[in-house]
């Protein structure tokens, strides 16, 4: 298991710095953005698989001859209070490094859904007793804001999407209904799940410069994919009319946050997504209007094939190592 703990290193290594960076650089996912978003969530589990199973194999390698094996035996040691000469001092800490690191990961990941929930919990019940329902659909609720404001609150069967009396006044009707079919879309295709999870890796992880670009990355892609829901009723000039109206008042306005806190994240933390959707960062405002503007051809076929290819790759060549005695010798 030599080589594969080297090996699983080094696509760690990649994956936590240059491959995210070139992707977070590239043009194409805006093409694309479905396909991107399952090559991020890719990237990501791969990274984290292979970061700890480098370790886990490391440090088992005199005692198996793959991750099955040595956890065998090293449950076998311990469970029978066996003697441990075979595990050196650096097999020893590699392994305590491994368990270490899951369990920061896996509680990072609990803790981070709890502050959600709790930040929404606060903020659904600040809504009731602020906002009134509009009559534009059961699951929406009217702020008294003068400011634009437009985003949604997850929340299963309590989901609901939020305007502010500021935002309706100034938009157009068929403005309104590419705004609330943007914001619907977001809760339909559960992107606060994916806020959640590169949330939680930015938080684990926050010395990383690629968590925070993950998460920005993600932000904007899940923005795209919701203007493309509302592309499929609404002109793209109606479209561009409407971001821009709701992008001229960020959800924070004074009023707001002095109610709320920030709408799209937990106690003004950002990377904590207690809400989904708004009108984003100012990055992510230009590159969906440049996108509608410019518009650019999907990707072909054949690259969306070659994307979804090293999505599978990169799933499966860590977990065939860590399971499959003597791949790399």
């Amino acid at each position: 298991m030599f080589w594969t703990s080297y090996f699983l290193a080094v696509l760690a290594i990649a994956l936590a710095w240059p491959v995210p960076i070139l992707l977070s650089r590239a043009q194409w996912p805006a093409r694309s953005p479905f396909t991107a978003m399952l090559l991020w969530q890719a990237i990501a589990l791969a990274g984290g698989l292979s970061m700890i199973g480098a370790m886990l194999v490391y440090g088992l390698e005199p005692v198996g001859d793959n991750l099955l094996s040595g956890l065998r035996a090293l449950a076998g040691m311990v469970f029978h209070n066996a003697p441990t000469t075979e595990l050196g001092f650096w097999h020893i800490f590699a392994l305590s490094a491994a368990a270490l690191l899951t369990a920061h990961l896996v509680f990072t990941l609990l803790l981070t859904y709890y502050k959600i929930q709790r930040q929404r919990r606060r903020h659904r019940e600040l809504l009731d007793l602020l906002a009134s329902p509009s009559s534009d659909g059961p699951g929406t609720m009217v702020l008294n804001v003068d400011s634009p404001v437009a985003y949604c609150l997850p929340g299963g069967a309590r989901s609901v999407t939020v305007l502010s009396d500021g935002l309706m006044a100034a938009l157009e009707p068929d403005e309104l209904r590419a705004v609330l079919i943007h914001e619907n879309a977001h809760l339909s295709q559960r992107h606060h799940l994916l806020l959640w999870a590169f949330a939680a890796w930015r938080q684990a992880l926050p010395w990383l410069p690629t968590t925070r670009l993950a998460q920005e990355s993600v932000n904007s892609l899940i923005e795209m994919l919701a203007d493309d829901v509302a592309l499929k009723t609404e002109s793209k000039a109606t479209l561009i009319r409407a971001i821009a109206i709701v992008a001229s008042g960020s959800p924070a306005t004074p009023a707001v946050r002095l109610a709320f806190g920030e709408p799209g994240g937990a106690d003004g933390d950002p990377s904590q997504p207690g809400a989904t959707g708004g009108s984003g960062s100012a990055g992510t405002t230009a590159s969906r209007v440049s996108r509608l503007l410019s518009p650019q051809p999907p990707l072909s076929e054949p690259l969306r094939a070659a994307v979804l290819a090293c999505c599978v790759l990169l799933l499966a060549v860590p977990t065939a190592l860590l399971l499959v005695p003597g791949l790399l010798g």
